[in-house]
């Protein structure tokens, strides 16, 4: 399952991004805290993390993929592959039937609104999900 948009590639993430993922989200640290979708402050942490670390987090999504409990998509550059952001489809802890959140990298910021409505009508179209809470978007 992905999503292909002139601007960008949605594919499964997984441990073969993990280098790459781990240089987009450090690079952007604040960028995405300022994201619609972030309002915790606790991720991506400050002060980063191991490339182990981000391993274990990329396997951790992986599974749950796998398992049904939850859906992420790292988001590619469709020319270079360049990872320049990441999808997160989990089910709420409260009502609705799905949390989407999504960010991009600093210097791709021109790419999130795009993103977010394409995920929006990928899920309208594609997903058994009728109310996805988008996160303020």
């Amino acid at each position: 399952m992905s999503l292909i948009h002139e601007c960008f590639v949605l594919e499964p993430l997984g441990p073969q991004h993990n280098e790459a993922d781990h240089a987009a989200w450090t690079s952007s640290i604040d960028h995405i805290r300022a994201t619609p979708g972030f309002p915790d402050g606790e991720w991506p942490p400050r002060e980063g993390m191991s490339l182990e670390d981000n391993l274990a987090d990329l396997r951790r999504h992986a599974a749950d993929f796998v398992s049904g409990k939850g859906f992420t998509f790292t988001v590619l550059d469709p020319l270079d592959h360049e990872v320049v952001g990441c999808v997160y489809l989990y089910p709420p802890e409260g009502e609705g039937d799905v949390i989407v959140q999504s960010w991009v990298r600093s210097e791709r910021a021109d790419l999130d609104e795009p993103l977010a409505d394409a995920v929006a009508a990928w899920l309208a179209a594609e997903w058994p999900w009728k109310k996805a809470d988008r996160c303020g978007r």
